[in-house]
């Protein structure tokens, strides 16, 4: 077995927050999750002085997340409820009306809420639920996306049954490419299409059609007759993942104008005030697993085109239209969200905030959102200490946090505290970002047991952002590290795509680079290293033991095990055979073999447990399966935790997310050695 010596050099340390200062000094504990609430989805209204927006939380008695919209004065006055549940605001364009979605008795409607009077009404009657609500210029219509069923293909007449028989339910057969999703099991048949209704209520109208999906909020055109659109209207659509382009769709009989042609996705489509520009998001698909998203900004049919974004190596998330002068963008830059200004002529991306973040409960993820009017902007703020709060700022402004949600909780308990650190990679020196967190009231005089916790995607980001999972295993004694090894986003194109079919590989060796690193700070118990990862986490977590020998116990989560059986058995096939390896199982066999975890599991001597959500589509449970029977044929030590009713998102009711924390710091526990050195 192999054991790695110390090679990782700490560049940098910061702390991020000081030590805690209130009399009270306990620690998160697993029920305070429940009590946690943080701002999502900001909205602000035209003229740039109200706010609505989403107070996230969770219902105790239903084990679920629940979204109430409340409103507040940009200026941080008048905070008050609006509707006790609902999401997906949008205001009208003079500020006088807000359309949302809420689900009262059956399907999700749309809702009006006047402003002046302060009434609210249903002006829908959906038998699907709606979203991306858009309004028209002249504030008459909304436009809207909506699935529409589409009829199960048959393969054979069935006899009638008696009256009054049992007989089971008929069968189902499956002839799409994509017939499953995580999250939402094996779907009824159907595609989602574009539909306008009244603002005032009454019938709402389909305005697209066909056997396609069309996804996105819709952009008006400013004389309002028609809609810019985003799809993939090929006849092969279901093997090109990625693709798609801009349509104008006019809204009298939808007739359909594509404006753009290219190999790579096209959407996100927003006009300027004048609505002479037109702005979306992009890239040229070049096959990389990785690959940025442009900015694009054409005429108003998308002609005369140019990239803004080109010269910067950052992937774009959210766009929105400063007047006609410039686009608000939102990205990720060396695990921070930023919130960024470009002029429409091009340029360099000024950065206007970088605290943007906290919305992602569970993990740290890179995660935000905000929205733009009269030259302000709400979003969503993060910290170490807290999940999302509501700010505004302006280009040349300072930041203004509009609000503490979790004050009366956070504020009144010793938290771990959080450390940035930079390591040199053992295996080129490269740089690679990480963050330590020590339990509440730490002993440097101590040693703790250390807990590397790695991030799944694998193309995603952790930040030095508040995450209940990370605080609660810091609470339980844990000195925790996790890091962004190569593979992560927002570092560049270069480096996520290190990994470009060699994954897992070296990024192991700035994962054990980043342990040595903490290791060096002092207060480790050496003879207690653990390890845990989800999804690409989990993956990285079984090629860890398969590979050392030098952690005590390691807990996989939503592994992929096995990349044959994984890229026939997962929801998004097409894309993972077409950009994560280049080509299919039976075409590169050894390829896959070479990078999958079950190749190496007969070097495991490490106390290994599985865990997986029993409706998980994205990493079937088969994958954790393998793994764990591996084992138990080996007679390693191993266990296999089943999460009912969860998919992909395991950790998505709060309950489970407790449940996950606790069995992955009860199977350390079990395996923990406990000598003069422990604490």
């Amino acid at each position: 077995m192999l054991r790695f010596a110390c090679t990782g050099l700490v560049l940098a340390a910061t702390a991020l927050s000081a030590p805690a200062s209130q009399a009270d000094t306990r620690v998160f504990e697993p029920m305070d999750v429940f009590a946690l609430q943080w701002a999502d989805n900001p909205q602000i209204s035209p003229d740039g002085k109200h706010i609505v927006y989403q107070r996230m939380g969770f219902d105790i008695m239903k084990d679920r997340k629940r979204s109430s919209l409340w409103t507040i004065d940009a200026d941080g006055r008048n905070q008050r409820p609006l509707v006790t549940t609902g999401s997906g605001a949008a205001w009208s364009p003079d500020g006088k009306r807000l359309a949302f979605v809420a689900k009262g008795e059956g399907s999700a409607q749309i809702q009006m809420h006047w402003v002046d009077s302060g009434q609210t009404a249903r002006i829908s009657e959906l038998t699907q639920s709606p979203g991306n609500l858009s309004w028209s210029p002249d504030g008459q219509w909304l436009a809207f996306t909506m699935r529409v069923p589409a009829e199960d293909t048959q393969m054979a007449a069935m006899p009638k049954a008696p009256k009054g028989a049992e007989w089971a339910a008929p069968v189902k057969v499956i002839d799409r490419v994509i017939y499953r999703i995580d999250g939402g099991g094996y779907v009824d048949p159907g595609y989602t299409h574009v539909f306008v209704i009244s603002a005032e209520g009454g019938a709402a109208r389909q305005v697209t059609s066909g056997k396609h999906n069309f996804n996105g909020q819709p952009a008006w055109t400013a004389d309002g007759k028609a809609l810019i659109v985003s799809a993939n209207l090929d006849d092969d659509w279901e093997y090109q993942p990625l693709d798609s382009d801009l349509y104008r769709v006019a809204i009298s009989d939808g007739a359909m104008t594509r404006l753009t042609e290219r190999k790579g996705p096209d959407s996100d489509p927003t006009f300027s005030a004048d609505g002479r520009q037109l702005a979306w998001l992009g890239f040229d698909d070049k096959r990389h697993p990785y690959q940025p998203v442009r900015v694009y900004v054409g005429n108003a049919n998308a002609g005369n085109v140019r990239s803004l974004t080109d010269g910067i190596d950052l992937s774009i998330q959210e766009i929105t239209w400063d007047g006609n002068r410039g686009l608000w963008l939102q990205y990720d830059d060396h695990g921070r969200t930023k919130l960024g200004w470009i002029s429409a002529s091009g340029g360099k991306i000024e950065t206007v905030a970088d605290d943007l973040g906290g919305t992602e409960i569970g993990r740290p993820y890179t995660s935000a959102s905000f929205s733009a009017a009269a030259g302000r902007v709400a979003y969503t703020r993060g910290a170490a200490k807290s999940p999302a709060n509501l700010a505004v700022v302006e280009r040349s402004g300072r930041s203004k946090v509009l609000t503490d949600l979790d004050a009366n909780l956070l504020d009144h308990m010793t938290l771990g505290e959080m450390q940035e650190m930079k390591v040199k990679s053992s295996a080129d020196g490269r740089e690679i970002q990480a963050w330590v967190v020590r339990p509440p009231n730490f002993d440097a005089s101590k040693k703790y047991p250390l807990l590397l916790e790695i991030h799944g995607g694998p193309f995603a980001a952790y930040g030095p952002t508040f995450a209940p999972e990370i605080q609660l295993y810091a609470a339980a004694g844990y000195v925790v590290v996790y890091a962004n090894p190569r593979g992560s986003t927002s570092y560049g194109s270069e480096f996520a795509n290190l990994i470009e079919n060699a994954y897992p590989g070296q990024d192991f060796d700035d994962l054990m680079s980043v342990v040595d690193a903490t290791i060096a700070l002092g207060s480790i118990d050496t003879d207690n290293l653990f390890v845990t990862g989800g999804s690409g986490g989990g993956c990285l977590t079984a090629w860890i033991v398969g590979h050392t020998n030098r952690f005590r116990a390691a807990v996989s989560v939503k592994p992929v095990i096995n990349w044959s059986s994984f890229v026939l058995t997962s929801d998004f096939y097409p894309f993972f055979t077409r950009y994560w390896f280049t080509t299919t199982p039976w075409e590169s066999a050894e390829n896959y073999v070479q990078r999958s975890p079950i190749t190496y599991v007969g070097n495991v001597t490490t106390p290994t447990m599985m865990m997986v959500g029993d409706d998980d589509h994205r990493t079937p449970a088969s994958e954790a399966e393998q793994f764990y029977q591996a084992l138990k044929l080996r007679k390693i030590d191993t266990a296999m935790v089943r999460v009912p009713g969860a998919s992909h998102g395991i950790a998505e009711r709060p309950s489970n997310l407790i449940g996950k924390v606790l069995n992955i710091i009860g199977w350390f526990e079990k395996h923990k050695k406990t000598d003069a050195k422990s604490e």
